[in-house]
């Protein structure tokens, strides 16, 4: 009964590790979602603006 006990344990390893694999080669969900992208168009337009127009402390005083 010891035996069966140890032969166990790794055959459960086994199982759980092939059922990881078939987990982690799926294929991968579709990421396209058009209102987040455009959500981010208009946040990375709004950094733009602010940053491009603002100089760097210490710039432009003439010093």
């Amino acid at each position: 009964m010891g035996v069966l006990a140890w032969l166990i344990i790794p055959v459960v390893a086994v199982l759980v590790a092939a059922l990881w694999a078939v987990w982690a080669q799926r294929e991968p969900r579709a990421t396209g979602d058009p209102a987040s992208l455009a959500e981010h168009r208009r946040f990375m337009a709004a950094m733009e603006r602010t940053t491009a127009g603002a100089a760097a402390p210490g710039e432009g005083s003439g010093r």
